[in-house]
This record gives C-alpha cells, structure tokens and sequence, in this order.
C-alpha cells in the first residue's frame, strides 16, 4: 500500500507560552488517535510547536485506509418474501439499498440465533486519507483544552490566538479546503524578524530543514530546548559560575523564542544583600532570566537571558535588558530594607485583620492555635517546647510584609530572614522557612525540629477546620489543597519515624477550633481522609493495592507503624509461603464469618484436640505466638511474619486431614476456636487474607 510523509500546519498570533507544550501535545495525540481508529499506519509521528505554529509530521502513512468487510442485517425472511418467494417492499428496499437482484433475496439470509434474516457481508475499501484530514485536523482544533477562546477580526471562528495560515502537505501535494475560515495553502512563514516573505513546501518531509534554513526557526520544541539548556550552561561557565536552570522556566523560555540566542548581563553588587531568594524571584518570573550561582553555591551578580533574535550587536541587547532588571532589583532591595525595620513580633498584630477563613478566623487566630498545636507535639515527641511555640507564634507574620506582597513566593523565605533580622534563634528562623516543607510531591521535609512541629501543625489545624466546618473536598475541588496538605502530613511522620498517632492529633487539632463540635464521626471522616492519601503514596512505591489493604484493614492510625507493617507485608510477599498462606487465612476468614460469634470465642479446650494435624497445628500457633510477643512489642513486623511463615505446613496439613465443621457440637465449636486463634496471630500485623489476587 502507498505511503507518503504527511505535515499539518497551524501558524497564529504567539501563543501563551505556559500552555505550549500542552497544546502541542493535544493536537498531535487527537490526530494521531484519529488516524488510528481509521486503521492508518505511519512510521513515526514528530511534533513541532513555536510561538508562531503548532504542526506534526506523520512519517510515511497510508494514502488509503484497508478495506473492510460490512455485515448488514435486514428484516426477517418472512417479512421481506412471501408465501411464493416473491419479494415484498421491505425486501425490494433492501435489494436496492444493497444493490441485490430482487429475485436472489432468498440467497442474502442467515440466521440471527432466533429466526432466519436478510443477511449480506461485503468488502468495502477503505476511504482515502487526504479525503478525511480536513476534518480530523478541524476536530482536533476544536478539541483542544483551551480555556478561553477568541474572535478576531470579521471572523466567527474562536481560538486561542488569531490564526493565519494553515497548511496540510501530503508528500508533495498541498490539500485544498478551509480550517478557521483559512483556504489551506502551501507555504510556511519563518522568524518574524529574520525571516521575510513566505515560505513554499513542496514536500512535507523538508519542514523542518526549510524552516531553520530559510526562516531561521527551530520549529520543534524538544530541540530549541536543548539548545537554550546547552546554550544556558556555556554562558554560566564564561562567568567563572554555574547557571542554575529551573526546568519550568526553561519551558516557557522555550515556548517564546524561535531563533534562541542566550545572553549574559551583570546587576550591581550592592542588590546582592538582598535574599537571593528575592532577586531570583524578580528576575525568573518578571524577566524570564537564569541566575549565576558560585562554587559555593551563592548568587552572583550576573544573569543570563535568551534573545529571540540573532543582533548584529548583542551588547545592546544586553543594555537593555541590563536597563530593565535594575528597577526590578531596586524594589526588592527596598521591600526588604522597609521590611526589616519592622519585627515579626509587632508585625503579628496585622495579622488580625487577615481572615484565614470566615468561620474559622483570621490568620492571628491561626497562629494561636498552632502555638498550642506546637507546645502539644513538643510535649509528644519529648523535646523543649519553647522554640517550636515561638516558631508557631511568629510563622505567619511575613504574610503582612511588603516583600511577599510583591513577591508571593517568597513566604516562609522572607521570614527567615527577618528572624535573624530580629534576633530569633537560627532554629525559630529556619521553621519560618520549613513550616511549608514539603511544598510538592517530593520536596525535601523540615531538618529542624521546630520546623518539623509547626509543618504539621499548621496542615492539622488546617485540615481539621476545614472538616471541622463542613468543607470537604470533593472531586476536583479542593480550594485549601487538603490533600497536598494531608501527604504532608504522613510524609513528615513516615519519614521522620515519628511516635504519633493521627487519631490523637487529629482530635487535638479539633479541640482548638472553639466553633467546632467534635465528634466521632467527624474524627473518624478526618483522620480516614488523611490515611487514604496513602494508597497512591504507596503504589508510586511499587506497593500494591492489596498490600495496602491488608495493613488497612486493620484499622492503624499511627502512620509510621502502618508503614513498618506495610515495609513487613511486602517482605513477606516475596516468601514462597506467602500465597498459601494467604489462601488460608481468606479460607479462614470465609468459615469464621459464617459462624456463631459464641461458637468462635473463647478458650481452645486442649483435651478435645485430635491427635496428628489438629494436635500439630495447635501446638505451632501456641509455640508461635510465644515467639512472636516480644517482636510485637518491639515494632519488628517483619520479623513476625517471617516467623509466623512456619506455620504454611500445619495449615496445609490440618485442612487436608481435620473436619472443621465435625457433627460433634463441641469438637466443631474447638476447631472453629482453633481457627480463632490463628487468624488473631496473622492479624497482629495485617490481614494477609487481603495478599489474595482478586478473581476476574
């Protein structure tokens, strides 16, 4: 079957820089699954997107898609022929519509499982691709996750930016047709200072090459990238530094340059006493600069920007821009200078007119129930109180200053600084700093300990209120970030192997809130909440669900010894007994569920123990659970099921030789405490029964 390199192309108004990548990925993933679901091949699929054009080239794709059998079922043989054989009008339509002869109906039938049926299976060819690529191409623009759309001129079509050309070149022929109210053309534009005129494709596969040969752009993304990272790097080593690329900014960078040429400039030495913090802030998300760091690791008073242009005299380009970040480095400069005139103490006061949230308070409220939140885990982990209830008092106080005004990511860091502006100690300025740690899913967690306790109690009062008055998340909704703030939560405890249960702080948090009515079943929804956060967690991790479940089930609310029974699960789950095992206690569970409850507890009465399997087996779960206490008591769960794995013989043994459900009233009621007994010792740590594959 022939094959020919097909390019689409869509040229527009730059477009929003942040949503490139996005856009470009969307329109490639709804052709290509349009062509598939047409049953076209191709050899490879590139995509290409600037600030200018999204396109995609499919490499060698099938001109015609393959023929395909079509089974067509018509009305019921009696209706459509007569006693005589002759055809009736609903015959006659479906001869005509299937182009029969008449007077062969009686040929076209098979029966349909329950009576005989007008029956035809033909094979149809497949319909053309360049007749369908109008209209994929027009429903992948329009399916396009684009949150608001526009009109542009006299046009009645809506996109994210005005478009202005539009090309669909399939190996050497330029289709015809109209997408945005564009007649579909054959030519590209180039770089909208480098480039003049328009550009002619005359054959799909050469896209790329004319563009940067002829248009001076590097249409696809993933290699503009690499050039600015690379370009980037060399700019930083010319400085005698390193250049520090944050990957999203390099994103964007990339979403708005065609023709990248990095560029260094210099800022005065004096803006160096301000947080690095501030001037990397200023000068990422006002500027789109990297920053220079030493070898040391600290800020040098240097930048480096990437031009969309090649200038026959870059230096006044860097001028320029040198010009425009200095105003930029003055205001944080004098943000902090006012700033530190003012203590976080006296700032505190502000922060009773800030309301956190209406029937919860403002944020001074908040911080008063964070000191009691800090002096109560202080007291649970055994460590001093006084620097974590500082910490917790003076934790929101940068939320007044002008810096994080201005620079809202700068939270926490600002707070820092003017901690040891004040004179705090360097463990109360860190946790301004480390109360947000972790920010995102795999952030670095608080180092000190005061820290540590204001990071949770500030996402326990959080997460308490928010439940506490009614405002769950639901679905995509959750406009406090409750479930970031949750991991959080189990993050800290897991990874810092903390003693704290989170039932118990659950309900302390609660106790603060004086508008708030505990109760158990609000305690229970929270706590709930907050230990389902941990299946994803887990799975990331490798866990499965079913481990997960089988440390659940036992109802732990202590984060880290949830995770030391889930570390011991997965262990055992490698053991070659684990699955019989597992069977078993599922087999156990089953009978014991149908049980009486009086038939189920009480004491195994030893005399009415058979001799062999049952003897046996009741002799391991006594011996077991002697060598198993003192590895309860010291957390060692995975030492207890490996122990506990000894047990896989008499199990087998017992259900191959004993009557459970025996006629003998008493002897069944001994078995069934028997059971009884040793599913208690398996769920000392999990419910392995969980460890059972589901059936399909």
């Amino acid at each position: 079957m022939s094959r020919r390199d097909l390019l689409i192309e869509i040229g527009t108004e730059e477009l929003p820089p942040k949503s490139l990548a996005t856009l470009s990925q969307a329109f490639t993933d709804f052709i290509a699954n349009a062509l598939t679901e047409q049953q076209l091949e191709n050899e490879g699929v590139q995509s290409f997107a600037s600030p200018r054009r999204l396109a995609v080239l499919f490499k060698q794709l099938q001109e015609q898609a393959p023929e395909k059998t079509v089974e067509q079922w018509g009305p019921p043989l009696k209706v459509a022929l007569d006693a005589e054989g002759n055809p009736s009008k609903a015959g006659l339509a479906f001869a005509e519509k299937n182009g029969i002869n008449p007077t062969e109906l009686k040929n076209f039938s098979r029966n349909d499982g329950k009576q005989d049926k007008l029956f035809i299976s033909k094979t149809e060819a497949g319909a053309e691709t360049k007749s369908q690529l109008v209209s994929i191409v027009s429903g992948a623009l329009a399916a396009l996750p684009i949150a608001k759309r526009m009109r542009w001129g006299a046009s009645r079509e809506q996109f994210v930016r005005p478009v202005h050309w539009a090309s669909i070149i399939f190996g050497e022929e330029a289709l015809q047709g109209e997408i945005m109210g564009l007649a579909l053309g054959n030519t590209t534009r180039g770089h909208r200072f480098h480039s003049s005129g328009e550009i002619a494709l005359s054959n799909a596969a050469d896209y790329e090459s004319l563009l940067k040969e002829q248009g001076r752009v590097i249409a696809c993304f993933n290699t503009r990238r690499e050039m600015i990272r690379q370009q980037v790097i060399e700019q930083g080593s010319k400085l005698g530094g390193t250049a520090v690329i944050d990957e999203d900014l390099l994103n964007e960078v990339t979403a708005l340059v065609e023709w990248p040429v990095a560029l260094s400039g210099r800022f005065e030495e004096r803006f160096l006493k301000v947080p690095a913090e501030a001037l990397v802030s200023s000068m990422k998300e006002h500027q789109k600069y990297f920053h220079v760091v030493d070898a040391n690791g600290s800020l040098m008073p240097h930048f480096i920007t990437v031009s969309n242009i090649e200038s026959s005299d870059p230096q006044r380009i860097v001028d320029g821009n040198e010009r425009v970040i200095r105003p930029r480095l003055s205001d944080a400069a004098f943000f902090f200078e006012v700033d530190c005139k003012t203590t976080l103490e006296a700032r505190r006061e502000k922060l009773k007119t800030v309301v956190f949230q209406d029937k919860l308070g403002t944020i001074y409220n908040k911080t008063e129930r964070l000191e009691k939140l800090a002096a109560y885990l202080a007291d649970k982990l055994g460590v001093e109180a006084e620097q974590p209830v500082r910490a917790a008092a003076l934790c929101k106080s940068d939320l007044v200053s002008e810096m994080v005004f201005e620079f809202d990511d700068m939270q926490g860091i600002a707070g820092q600084y003017y901690a040891r502006n004040d004179g705090e100690t360097e463990d109360v300025a860190q946790a301004m700093h480390e109360q947000y740690l972790p920010a995102f899913a795999g952030d670095k967690l608080p180092e000190t300990m005061s820290g540590t306790i204001v990071a949770l109690a500030d996402r326990l009062d959080t997460i308490s209120g928010i439940f506490g008055i009614g405002q769950i998340p639901t679905g995509s909704k959750d406009p406090f970030a409750l479930r970031r703030a949750s991991l959080g939560v189990l993050r800290i405890i897991i990874e810092k192997d903390l003693p704290l249960d989170l039932k118990e702080l659950i309900e302390t948090a609660l106790q603060q809130h004086p508008g708030i009515s505990s109760s158990v079943e609000l305690l229970d929804t929270t706590t709930n909440y907050i230990l389902d956060r941990l299946q994803a967690w887990y799975e990331d991790q490798g866990i499965s669900v079913e481990m997960f479940r089988a440390v659940s089930a036992r109802g732990i609310t202590a984060p880290s010894d949830f995770h030391r029974r889930i570390l011991a699960v997965q262990s055992f789950s490698q053991l070659a007994e684990a699955q019989p095992l597992a069977a078993a206690n599922k087999r156990v569970g089953n009978i014991l569920e149908k049980s009486d409850a009086a038939d189920i507890s009480g004491e195994i009465d030893s005399k009415l123990l058979e001799a062999g399997a049952e003897q046996q087996l009741a002799d391991a779960i006594s011996a077991s659970t002697q060598d198993i206490a003192p590895l309860l008591e010291a957390g060692d769960y995975q030492q207890v099921l490996t122990q506990l794995s000894v047990l896989k013989e008499p199990v087998d043994q017992f259900f191959d030789q004993v009557m459970v459900n025996a006629e003998d009233p008493a002897l069944r009621q001994n078995r069934l405490r028997l059971l009884t007994a040793l599913r208690t010792l398996f769920l000392e740590v999990a419910d392995i029964s969980q460890l059972v594959p589901a059936k399909d």
